[in-house]
Formats: structure tokens, sequence, C-alpha cells
């Protein structure tokens, strides 16, 4: 098995060449480069401090340590562009090596929020901003020459008066004995050479080839492998066991009761999967178990009578709506959802007296150790964790239960074991995407302006089921929002985007509908409420109006806005992550039935990386948007999921994708998220492109079974 990350100690390893090279270690919680160092002389533990390297090796190979997981957000290829850019480096001697947990040496060591890049973004320029700044110097004191008058381009020194040149890799030792640069000037934007360009993922051939990177491609020579049973129903508990029949089964080790689990452990995963068919395994309620009905009916209970947590209050709501000419009501439902990444979960743990060995796909690896550590009362630093990439996670592995009970398993056997779910695993028992109702009311005076707007939000085990100071707060004197949540046995967490993956739709469905009934123009109508908001008191707008305002016109524009005959256009644009996404849907009808065609997308997440990478996480967040809203729902009968995997549990399809183009603003500014804010407004603008062709508004997902979807031809 070909080892898929790195320590930092093997780092030094992989990194010595005989004849030296240049180390620069930089500290991912500062942007200042540390001191240089001879990578073929360096000791472990004179790096103690710094949490991520530089490397140059004297064949010119540029190496960085990378500490956040990848899971198909293109960190192992945009991290490497960052640092060749600034080090002016040869793009095809560039590399990153995922690294270990490291919590001494690393922070925010996690893949979620979208913030990978734009955390790191000053770092990684800073770090290879300072190794050319080293190299061009040790390149002129071997010339002679004033360090001015040299320059580095593509791995190369280069003194034009002279036509003198030399690679990086021939500077790097007699670089890493000058000292450290301070304050050094980082490129102007102008200037960037591989930034903003498309490049291929670095990991492109290893993943079509089949080359082992993954949690489920690990395997160490002599390990278990183990499933186990979960409770079917949430709010169930095990009440009693005969597991004698999957015991008697060939290659079965041992049959393991823990916790409200039933771990079947053997020596294949085809073996263990068998023997887990024929445990008998008899539940009793121990709790509340609930089916879809009962939410159905707690939604509509509490949003007529719960007690709400006001989250923002502007102006007198009470007066706004008693004097409107005209009020606008619409509610709007959202399903759970299963995260349903392509690799389902998995672990290997190793648990022996001397430490905890942990390999496989997390998102937090960090709080992923710290469970484990309190679980089975061994400290942090006795626990090693290695981050495979991910074959998924969008949220679903920012929980890390899956780790916790492959580590508790290991303990209970005396072995290593690699814990793997299946997909029923996955769908039945997993973390899924709550369920959420909106309460929406607008108020509009004689002039079809908007003058008060509420929300109220209640969800299953959902926290803030708003988000309070987004669009149109700010923009409408009288605003009320509130929230709510129901407790419930049913597991749910973070899910891309989370809340406003829905929350986004609702809002802007809403605001479609506040817009028609005012007479006005949906995407007039949100220009005239920014522009509304240009007044608002300091402090009152926490999103960027210009911002906004530029994808909302730049879509407008590209799309060509109410410009086309026979197609359906449909707006929407939200803000979350730190960054601005306007979409228009087209919409045809085909057979009766509106058939989305093509998707405008504009994005404003500043400075773009690589923009191959960018359109993927625009495309892949419209994709996951649009198919979840059409098609995908989980439902609950007696506490147990009705939909068990892929047969009934409804993805989008290949054929289903429509067109999509996507543009980027360039504004100057540092770079924001891009993994999740493209999925938002996905939902409201093919909702919107559905009204405008069927006159029927879609209010609650999967949209495929509204009734804008039963038309006859």
């Amino acid at each position: 098995m070909q080892k898929t990350n790195t320590s930092r100690r093997d780092f030094l390893k992989l990194t010595t060449i005989t004849g030296g090279g240049l180390m620069l270690g930089f500290s991912w919680f500062s942007a200042d480069a540390e001191v240089p160092v001879l990578i073929s002389k360096i000791p472990f533990a004179a790096s103690s401090g710094f949490n991520s390297y530089l490397s140059i090796a004297s064949d010119g190979m540029v190496t960085i340590l990378s500490p956040n997981p990848e899971l198909g957000q293109n960190i192992m290829t945009s991290f490497p562009m960052i640092v060749a850019e600034e080090l002016d480096a040869d793009w095809t001697k560039v590399k990153v090596l995922q690294a270990k947990l490291d919590t001494k040496n690393f922070d925010r060591q996690l893949t979620g929020g979208s913030g990978a890049v734009p955390h790191s973004w000053k770092r990684l320029r800073t770090a290879g901003a300072t190794a050319r700044a080293m190299l061009i110097e040790a390149a002129a004191q071997q010339w002679g020459v004033p360090a001015e008058e040299c320059t580095a381009s593509n791995g190369m020194v280069i003194h034009s008066k002279s036509g003198k040149q030399l690679d990086f890799g021939a500077l790097a030792e007699k670089a890493s004995l000058l000292p450290v640069p301070k304050d050094v000037k980082l490129k102007d934007r102008s200037n960037f050479k591989i930034i903003g360009q498309p490049v291929k993922n670095v990991a492109n051939k290893s993943i079509i080839t089949g080359k082992p990177l993954y949690g489920l491609d690990f395997y160490r020579e002599g390990m278990l492998f183990a499933m186990i049973q979960r409770p079917a129903s949430f709010g169930t508990k095990i009440k009693l066991v005969d597991s004698a029949a999957a015991k008697a089964m060939p290659d079965i080790v041992d049959v393991v009761v823990f916790k409200n689990n039933v771990a079947v452990v053997g020596k294949s995963t085809w073996a263990v999967m068998k023997a887990r068919k024929v445990l008998k395994v008899e539940y009793e309620n121990d709790g509340a178990i609930e089916s879809t009905a009962d939410h159905n009916n707690i939604f509509k209970s509490l949003l007529d009578t719960g007690k709400f947590d006001i989250k923002r209050k502007n102006g007198d709501v009470d007066a706004a709506f008693s004097t409107a000419a005209k009020i606008i009501k619409a509610e709007y439902q959202c399903p759970f959802l299963s995260h349903a990444p392509m690799e389902p979960m998995n672990f290997f743990a190793d648990v022996r007296a001397d430490g905890i060995e942990l390999v496989g796909p997390t998102q937090t690896p960090a709080s992923a150790r710290n469970a484990v550590s309190k679980l089975l009362g061994v400290p942090e630093d006795k626990i090693t964790l290695e981050i495979t990439r991910l074959g998924g996670g969008f949220g679903r592995r920012l929980k890390f239960d899956y780790v916790v009970e492959a580590a508790e398993l290991s303990s209970l056997i005396k072995a290593p074991v690699k814990v793997i779910w299946t997909r029923e695993d996955d769908v039945t028992g997993g973390s899924y995407r709550p369920a959420v109702r909106y309460r929406f009311e607008a108020a509009l005076d004689s002039t079809g302006n908007l003058v008060g707007y509420k929300l109220r939000g209640v969800g299953i085990n959902a926290g803030n089921t708003t988000r309070e100071d987004n669009f149109p707060s700010g923009a409408v004197d009288n605003l009320l929002i509130e929230s709510m949540e129901h407790k419930s046995p049913i597991t749910t967490g973070a899910w891309r985007a989370p809340i406003t993956n829905f929350l986004g739709f609702a809002e802007q469905a809403f605001l479609d509908e506040v817009a028609e009934a005012a007479g006005k123009d949906p995407i007039q109508f949100r220009l005239e409420l920014l522009a509304k908001a240009r007044t608002a008191p300091a402090g009152a707008i926490k999103y960027s109006i210009d911002r906004m305002e530029a994808v909302i016109k730049l879509a407008a524009e590209k799309s060509g806005w109410g410009k086309k005959l026979g197609v359906f256009q449909g707006f929407s644009v939200y803000y979350s992550h730190l960054s601005y996404v306007a979409q228009v849907c087209e919409v045809m009808m085909e057979a009766g039935k509106p058939v989305v065609k093509k998707i405008y997308a504009v994005s404003d997440c500043g400075q773009v990386i690589n923009l191959s990478g960018a359109r993927q996480q625009v495309m892949g967040g419209i994709t996951d948007g649009l198919g979840h809203a059409m098609y995908s729902k989980l439902t609950f009968k007696g506490g147990a999921t009705d939909q068990k995997n892929f047969n009934n549990y409804r993805l989008i399809r290949m054929k289903e994708i429509p067109e999509i183009e996507c543009y980027f603003v360039d504004n100057g500014i540092d770079p924001t998220g891009l993994g999740e804010p493209a999925l938002p407004p996905t939902g409201g603008a093919v909702a919107n492109a559905i009204f405008k062709a069927t006159g029927k508004r879609l209010r609650n997902q999967p949209f495929i079974d509204e009734e804008a979807f039963a038309a006859k031809p």
C-alpha cells in the first residue's frame, strides 16, 4: 500500500537530497517565514515551533506540506499554485504532501466552511516570496552583482545585464546560509502568471487510474475488518443479541456488543458483510420514535404557537403590517437529506499499550483525536492520526462518530481493525441535513415598496435555522427574524452550506413572490432593495452592497435577462461564506413539463486561484443544489428511514445536469470561500424559472413531488 500522507519527520526524509538544499519553515499561525536550514543537515527537533515547510531540493523540486484534508476542494493544486507564483517556480516542479495531524504546528487543520484558501493565502504567498528573495540574494552574491539587478522566473534566477542564470536547485544550499529577510514584497496581481489560470488537478491521473488515495484503499498487513449493526430506528436501544449464526460463519473472528452497536469482526470485508446479515438483534424503545407525519404536525404547531428566539428586530414591525396596502404570506419546507458521499464512512484504528494509530478520511482530525483521547483515556500526544484523501464529505465527515467507534472497537478486540460502512449504513444511520420549515410575511405600501418583513424558522435539531444578517436584512426598515429548534433522536449535522442550502432557496423564491405582488421585475426589485440598504444606519448591513450589485448586474447581462423568446428565466442571488453568487436559470417546456436547460452563474469569491478548479467548484455546487432540490428526500416511519440506498434515495443523473456557464467578478480582493456559495442560490433560480414556465410556485422540496411536474401535454 502506498502511503498517502506524511509526517514532518517523513517529510524531511523525502526531501533530503545529497548536496543539500533550502528548507524554509513558515508558520500557519502567521505569515512570517522562519529561519532557513540545510535540509541534508537539519535535525527533526530543530523544526519545533514551525508547522509547515516550503522546501527547495538540489534538483529544483519545490515541496509544500499541506495540513488541510483534501476532499475535492482542490487545495492540493491551489496551495502549490500560490507558492509557485510568489516563488516564480517552474510549476512542473512543485508538489504538495498531505500532513499528519499536528495541532502544535498547524492552525485550522480541517476542511469546512470554505475557508482553506482564505486562511492560507497570505501565509503561502509570504513563504514563496521569502524563498524567492533568498535565492536572488544567493545568486547576486555568487555573481558579485546587486540583488536589485536580478529577477526570478520559471525556477531560475536571472541577471539580465550579463545574461547569467542559475536554477533554484543550484542555489538552494547557498541560500540556506543567508538570513531570512523581513517584510518581503509580494507580487502585484497584474504580474501573476500562474494564479488565475486554469490548471489541471494534480491528482487527476492518480484518481482515474485507481491509485490508492482514499481511506477505503488503506490496508495494513494483519488488520481485521469490521461492520457494525446500528439501530435501524432512531430512538431505540438493543434488547437482545443472538450472534451464534454470525460467529459460525467462515473467517469471522468475533462479534462484539458495545454501547448501542453490534460489531462483526473478521478477516475480510465480504466475510463480515455476509455474517452481519445473519445477526439477530432485538430492539426496544429508548425515547420518542418519530415519523415524517409527526414532523409535519410538529412544524405546524410550533410555527403557530411556539416560543421563538428573536434573532433580529428592526423598526416597528406590527405597525408596518397593520398599515400595509398588501401582505404576502408563504411557507417553505425542506426534507432531511443524506450527505451520500461516494466513499462511505471508514476508518482504521490500532489501539496499543504504547499509543494509538488512526488512519482515514476525516474533515476534522483534531476533534476526532480529542474524542478518542477522552473516550479511552489516552493522552493526545500518544495518538497519531493520518489523513487520507476524502471521497466526498459535504459536512458528513465533520463528525467523527465513525472514527471513535473504530478506536473503541480496536481497544475491545486488542487488534488493529478497519471499520467500514455500507451505503445502507450511510443512508439509514447517518447524520442528516435537518428538515426545516419557514414562514415568511412581507408588507408592501401602496407604491409597491417593501416596508415590512418577517421570517420565522423551525428545524429538527437545526440550532439557529435563520441567518439574521443576510439580505434583505438592513434593506427593510421594519424586520423581524425568529428561530426555533425541535429536539429529536434523529441525528443531524452540517450539510454543504449549512442552513443556507435551503434558506437561500426559500428567501429568494419568496422575494420573487413579493416582487410579483409589487408588480416589479425580480432583478430590479432586488436592486431597489440594495439601493435602500445604502441608506441604512452604520452597522446595519453585514454584507457588501457593491459586491452583491455587481454579481446581479453581470448575471443579468450575461444571461440576456428578459430578452429571450420561448425561454423562461428565473433569478436568484445569495451571500454565504464571504462570497456572492447570482444565478439565472433557463427552463423550457417539453412534453408539458418544465425542463432546466441552462444556468448562468456569476461568482464573486475574490481572487480566483485556479480558474479550472473554481469552475468545477461552482458547477459542482450548482449540480448538487439542483439535484437535491429537484429529487432528494429522506422520510421516516417508526423512526427508520424509508430510503435505504440509491435505488430509492434519488440523486441527479448525468443526463439531468444542464449546461452551466460560469463567470467570475475580478474585484482585486483576497480570496473568499468557494466550495459552498454556489449551492444556496440554485434552488431559488430554478423554482423561479419553473414558476415563469408553469405559473405554479414551488415551496417544498423535492420539486419533483410538486404539482408543476404533474402537468400533462
